[in-house]
């Protein structure tokens, strides 16, 4: 499903002017949420960002109609498990990089089925050589430059393995190509802060909300690749498969799902989603 101009319609195929800096720059960003029983799951949050990323990039933005283009797309659903994608781009502008001094932007949101078994499920990582780029602000927002992440992904299929790592050009853990990372060394939860890189995901912010009432202390710090392969357990989070237990980095095993604290941050998180979309929480994974 497609939402455009205000309105729902099948597909996702329409009209896109082919000067959109968005499909020739990449001059825009975009934001996924998961949306259950009609709802999206930390729903202003989700806009918050979206708004505060276009205000960094200089690019209007309107909460109450991305907020309009997200629940839309949710109640299309009867309540399925749906995947929803709002892309916000500057708009049209002249040849040149130059950004247009009055931009018109370009707004779109689109729903897809979202399978419930990848909530919660275990992954591997692959240690990709291609570099984080710590030095730009694009590193820190949403934006639709994921070439490195599509080349990064491509290389780990091809090693058999779900995702990649991605560690930034001083070679400190980053994030995955589609979340964050977090670590645990006893009762220390540990994620890579900003600086190295790291988009602040939503699911990001639940976790280190949440991890206090887990017996946990939370930490936003660096680690090198050894820091986090000392590990006692490390987990990926995003909107969707929401928290995904790592159970190898490279040839380095972990205990996964199996892990005390990460089961009990599975548990906590299972619950704020399904509170946040109003359904029972076997209805979450």
């Amino acid at each position: 499903m497609l939402w455009r101009d205000g309105r729902v319609v099948p597909g996702t195929a329409a009209p896109l002017d082919h000067t959109d800096r968005g499909l020739t720059l990449g001059d825009g960003l975009f934001d996924t949420a998961l949306a259950l029983g009609g709802r999206v799951a930390f729903e202003d949050a989700h806009i918050a960002r979206l708004v505060a990323s276009a205000e960094t990039l200089g690019i209007p933005a309107e909460p109450e109609r991305i907020r309009d283009a997200m629940r839309a797309l949710a109640g299309t659903g009867d309540g399925a498990r749906l995947a929803i994608r709002t892309t916000l781009t500057r708009g049209s502008g002249p040849r040149g990089l130059r950004p247009p001094e009055d931009p018109r932007p370009t707004l779109f949101a689109t729903a897809a089925p979202s399978a419930r078994s990848a909530a919660f499920a275990s992954l591997r990582l692959w240690p990709t050589a291609i570099a984080r780029n710590d030095t730009s602000p694009a590193a820190r927002l949403k934006t639709l430059g994921y070439l490195d992440a599509v080349l990064a992904a491509r290389e780990a299929a091809a090693a058999g393995f779900d995702e990649a790592l991605f560690r930034n050009t001083r070679g400190r853990v980053a994030c995955a190509g589609t979340g964050n990372l977090f670590a645990l060394f006893g009762q220390t939860l540990v994620t890579p802060p900003g600086e190295d890189g790291v988009l602040a995901g939503i699911v990001r912010g639940e976790i280190l909300r949440l991890a206090p009432g887990c017996g946990l202390r939370a930490e936003e710090r660096s680690l090198s690749l050894p820091d986090l392969m000392g590990a006692e357990a490390v987990f990926l989070t995003n909107s969707l498969r929401l928290l995904a237990p790592v159970t190898a980095v490279g040839d380095t095993a972990f205990p996964g799902a199996e892990h005390a604290a990460v089961a009990r941050l599975t548990a906590a998180l299972r619950a704020g989603v399904a509170r946040a979309c109003g359904v029972a929480e076997d209805a979450v994974a």
